[in-house]
């Protein structure tokens, strides 16, 4: 069956039966005539022929550097729903966090060839802004600022601002910091800042002696927090650069007397599903991961559409939560 007779079928032009398969814009009633149509005659478009068509590949190569972060992967579930809307494949590879396999992966991307790149990132070198520059596709990069590409980025800063205002208004002010180093460590320095900050406001000095680093893991968190409650045993509020960390905490606490415990406040940055369900819930920062992918995909196919354009930078909002 060709594009002609199913135009026939559906009573519309075959020009809008190709906009409608290549994702171009029809009015809703022809778009619902030509499902109905194709639904019901089973009809397949060879994708190789509509390429040929369109000069593209209709594939998407994104970059993640982790599948078991619970925030890559909503990430990941954002840019899939656009793209298949918009009938485009994504290929996704995984670097786990090696910078040198992320520039390797987009340079085979960029020769494959996809029609665009999107970079969940969580550093981005000299060597990848001259990367961004040279690219001959478009790029967006999700996660962390650059004005080297088109960019989709957290407030992570001024979400731990506002977190500091908000757990120094509570009327306990013996607080104690866990940041993050190793991968997540530039989107661990902004939010160590904001917070340092927002407490600094408040009339409120982080104190050296309680402050700690910790890899990005249960297990970090849970020996930096048993380190420091050992030592500073006076402390009400742990705020953690991330909800791991966090989870690492409140392992640490169940070890302490259940009156300890109870004035206990524990904060992080995620709103991690899991540490929801194995804790009663803790104040955190909820990231709109998901809109994030979304309108990644978005800009990317917006500028494989109408070509490149002077890099623009999105900065996404936040929500402090409490359970």
């Amino acid at each position: 069956m060709t594009i002609k007779e199913i135009a026939q079928l559906a009573q519309v032009s075959s020009a809008a039966v190709s906009r409608y398969l290549n994702g171009g814009y029809i009015s809703e009633e022809k778009k619902e005539r030509i499902r109905a149509t194709i639904e019901n005659t089973g009809y397949h478009p060879s994708a190789q022929a509509r390429n040929l068509r369109t000069k593209r590949a209709r594939l998407i190569g994104v970059v993640a550097p982790r599948l078991s972060s619970e925030s890559v992967a909503r990430v990941t579930d954002g840019i899939g729903e656009v793209l298949a809307e918009k009938q485009f494949q994504m290929l996704l590879t995984v670097t786990n966090n090696q910078s040198d396999k992320e520039l390797e992966t987009m340079r085979l991307f960029e020769n494959y060839p996809v029609d665009g790149i999107i970079l969940i990132a969580t550093v981005i070198s000299r060597k990848h802004e001259v990367f961004f520059e040279q690219s001959r596709v478009p790029i967006v990069v999700i996660g962390q600022y650059t004005d080297k590409a088109n960019c989709v980025y957290h407030d992570d800063y001024g979400a731990a601002k506002a977190l500091a205002e908000k757990i120094s208004s509570s009327g306990q002010k013996e607080i104690a910091y866990i940041g993050v180093t190793g991968d997540g460590r530039v989107a661990g320095q902004a939010r160590e800042d904001g917070f340092r900050d927002g407490l600094r406001e408040q009339g409120i000095k982080l104190m050296k002696e309680r402050y700690r680093l910790a890899e990005c893991s249960v297990e970090s968190g849970y020996h930096q927090a048993k380190d420091l409650l050992d030592k500073e045993p006076d402390i009400d509020i742990l705020s953690c650069a991330t909800d791991t960390i966090a989870a690492g905490v409140m392992q640490a606490l169940k070890e302490r007397k259940p009156d300890k415990r109870k004035k206990f406040q524990v904060t992080g940055f995620g709103d991690n599903r899991f540490l929801r369900a194995v804790s009663d819930g803790i104040t955190t920062v909820h990231f709109y991961d998901k809109t994030s992918g979304v309108k990644a995909a978005e800009m990317l196919l917006d500028a494989i559409e109408h070509g490149n354009q002077v890099p623009m930078q999105m900065k996404l909002g936040y929500r402090i939560v409490e359970y």
